[in-house]
Order: structure tokens, then C-alpha cells, then sequence
């Protein structure tokens, strides 16, 4: 029983799926999506992958035209993606879930309430890994306590915006993510 669950484990660090919510996903959760698997190949994280959905989906359209141009910019490729709807099956295929606010993170565990110490607003996230010394993916559960709900913010929607706030948007996103990954990276 021991080595199936070492295996497991083992398995579970080899192979790590993170899902990025947004209410689109046509410019936030593709752009952390993207952003993310970029990061996770110049880091050189085994194993990795990105996807992304969103809670009211502008299903199968691409990414933003100005979404695609910051990642373009952040050498991200905004190619070949077509916008999802959140399923139940999504997130409780993610290792991680990783949202834009507060209110997808609700939407994510009205889905997969299971998946409660596995789903983070990507600030907090980013806040538990690079201020609260979180070690593992695993870790950030476990530190959530520290972040009271008011320290937290959003990573505000683009959407009808200038071409200047969907790239202060794209580099909010681009600085949050670093902290995550290298939680990821096999230890």
C-alpha cells in the first residue's frame, strides 16, 4: 500500500495540469494559459501543461485580438486556441485551478467542490508562494489562512478597454505567474 501511494504521488509530481478560469476566456485564462506553458518550457518543467476555461465562454472564439498582441509581446503564442466553457470534468481533471476573482473561484467549486484546496485566485496564489515560503502546490492549502480576504484582488477584465489595460493586465498576469511555477518544477 505504502509504494502504490509513493507511485501515485511520484506520478502526481511527474505530470501537472493547471486550469485557468476566467468569465470568457478569451483574454485573461488564455493569456495566463499561454503565458504559463512559455514560462513552464524556458524553466524547463517536466511535465506541464496548461489549459484554460471560462465560466460564460465566447465558446470557440480565439484569443482576443489585443490579449493575442501583449502575449505576443511576452513571447507567448496566441495561436490555435479556441475559447471552452467551465465543465465539472475540467476542473476535477486540474492539479491546480488557478482564477481571475473571487467570484470564478466560486464558480469553480459550485462545480467541484472537492477541489477546495486545489483552486486559488492566481494573486493569492502568487502571494502564498513568494511571501509565505509555500514549497509545493500542496503547500498553498495550507497557508491559505495567512491571506485574509481583503488582501486578495482581482485580476481585472480587459474586455472594452484600451490596448493599455489589456497590457496592464498581461504583465499583472506575467508577474504572478513566476512564483506559481516554480512550485511546480520536480524537487
Amino acid at each position: 500500500m505504502v509504494s502504490l501511494i509513493a507511485g501515485l504521488t511520484e506520478a502526481w509530481r511527474a505530470a501537472l495540469h493547471v486550469l485557468f478560469v476566467c468569465t470568457g476566456n478569451i483574454c485573461r485564462s488564455p493569456s495566463a494559459e499561454r503565458l504559463a506553458a512559455a514560462y513552464a518550457a524556458r524553466f524547463k518543467i517536466a511535465d506541464f501543461t496548461a489549459s484554460s476555461a471560462g465560466t460564460r465562454a465566447v465558446i470557440g472564439h480565439p484569443v482576443h485580438e489585443e490579449a493575442a498582441a501583449v502575449l505576443e509581446t511576452l513571447d507567448a503564442d496566441a495561436s490555435n486556441f479556441a475559447a471552452r466553457q467551465l465543465k465539472p470534468r475540467m476542473a476535477s481533471e486540474a492539479d491546480l485551478i488557478l482564477t481571475m476573482t473571487s467570484t470564478h473561484r466560486d464558480a469553480v467549486l459550485e462545480l467541484a467542490p472537492h477541489k477546495l484546496r486545489r483552486t486559488f485566485m492566481l494573486t493569492e496564489a502568487s502571494r502564498l508562494a513568494s511571501e509565505f515560503d509555500a514549497r509545493t502546490v500542496l503547500d498553498l492549502a495550507t497557508l491559505r489562512s495567512q491571506l485574509a480576504p481583503c488582501e486578495l484582488s482581482d485580476v481585472p477584465d480587459p474586455i472594452g478597454q484600451s490596448s493599455d489595460v489589456f497590457a496592464q493586465v498581461g504583465s499583472q498576469i506575467a508577474v504572478l505567474l513566476p512564483p506559481i511555477l516554480e512550485l511546480c518544477r520536480e524537487k
